[in-house]
């Protein structure tokens, strides 16, 4: 069958979750909703700083208030529906919705893939041309970049969605997933997804192996430039910008490699959906924790925001 002969006999999916037990349910719901709030919380503080406080108006804060938007977004397109299955005796979802939520989703997680190549190359630049920050990241390169690394994501989602959602799916479906993500749904197609797989691996490629290979290029040179500065303390302080970028790339790239980057003959439904909880919840739970913990200039807006003059640490 050729992608784009739909002919699917499933007009809805069930999405398996967690668990069947309601106790076990409702204690999730309880943790999960609690993760949800605080990370809804944590980035919309920090997008609401940096918009409030004209100090943070400088590149490095404007891709931490995209970052902040991507996974206050990203959480948003799973996690509401997921609270809700988990109270719900129907945890159904229509196949126009599971077509939209892998797209959104995936959108979203390829744009923060990418995006996170624009901030290794601030940090870049800050380190290794500091005289020339302001000069180089102009606001308007810093549109540029951020705009492309939304349109990247958007259009590669909507190839990589059209192709999966195109299978036919004519039983089972129930999918064993709290979302519906892209090998998980495939993997219930009543046809041979080798030739969708090849497309998916070269995508994976495009959109994680590459932006992996360019941030690690670049901390290459950024720790080539600390080893040149001569004083402890200035390395030290140097390393700490970078820090928090390794952290998060870290949270994200590794488990996204692994589910991403690999046929579906080895699919794993029961480790898979724990894993995606890795680069889907918990970036946007810590990442505004991340960033903000040793960053004084977070703590000086939100004082200020609150209603203090100074710091008083």
């Amino acid at each position: 069958m050729i992608p784009g002969q739909n002919q699917s006999w499933v007009s809805e999916f069930i999405l398996l979750g967690f668990s069947s037990d309601p106790t076990t349910n409702s204690i999730l719901f309880i943790i999960f909703l609690l993760i949800y709030l605080s990370s809804v919380l944590g980035n919309g503080l920090i997008i609401m700083l940096v918009c409030l406080d004209t100090q943070l108006h400088t590149p490095m804060y404007f891709f931490l208030c995209t970052l902040s938007l991507l996974d206050m977004s990203d959480v948003t397109t799973t996690m509401p529906q997921m609270l809700v299955h988990l109270l719900s005796h129907s945890q159904t979802i229509s196949f126009a919705g599971c077509w939209l939520q892998m797209y959104v989703f995936g959108a979203l997680s390829i744009t923060e893939s990418t995006f996170f190549v624009v901030m290794a190359y601030d940090r870049y630049v800050a380190i290794c041309y500091p005289l020339h920050y302001t000069v180089i990241l102009t606001w308007g390169l810093c549109i540029c970049l951020t705009s492309w690394t939304w349109i990247c994501g958007f259009f590669s989602s909507l190839l990589n969605t059209f192709f999966t959602m195109s299978l036919p799916y004519c039983g089972p479906n129930r999918v064993n997933h709290y979302f519906c993500e892209g090998p998980s749904v495939r993997s219930l197609a009543c046809l041979d997804t080798h030739l969708i797989e090849m497309v998916d691996f070269a995508l994976s490629v495009f959109v994680l192996v590459i932006p992996i290979s360019l941030i690690v290029a670049s901390y290459i040179h950024i720790a080539m430039a600390i080893l040149k500065i001569k004083s402890t303390q200035g390395r030290c302080k140097a390393f700490s910008t970078c820090a928090s970028h390794l952290t998060v790339v870290t949270l994200f790239y590794i488990p996204a490699s692994y589910v991403y980057m690999r046929p579906n003959s080895s699919y794993s439904p029961e480790s898979d959906k724990e894993i995606s909880l890795f680069y889907n919840a918990f970036p946007a739970l810590l990442n505004p924790v991340v960033y903000s913990l040793r960053n004084k200039d977070i703590k000086r807006a939100f004082l200020k925001v609150m209603g203090h003059s100074r710091l008083d640490w």
